[in-house]
């Protein structure tokens, strides 16, 4: 059974390991990269223990039709107020 359900907007993108993370209650990071989950894949793992979380993600968000930033927050915006 999975440690937890996690949201892909609650993971961060860690640009050195090239993977979602997310903090693991060991000390370490479930790891989950853009590949696996353009495969499919939901499972997290921690590299350093048995747990795994579930990621919810939209799967569409991650063909290969899409940008690669498509995940990244938008830019703020000025709006003009008159």
């Amino acid at each position: 059974m999975s440690y937890d359900d996690v949201e892909i907007e609650d993971m961060q993108w860690n640009e050195q390991l090239q993977a979602y993370t997310y903090p693991c209650p060991c000390g370490d990071l479930f790891q989950i990269t853009k590949e696996e989950l353009k495969l499919g894949e939901e499972i997290a793992r921690c590299p350093s223990c048995s747990l795994y979380i579930t990621v919810i993600y939209n799967a569409e968000d991650f063909a290969d039709n899409k940008s690669k930033n498509n995940l990244e927050p938008p830019k703020q915006q000025a709006v003009a107020v008159a």
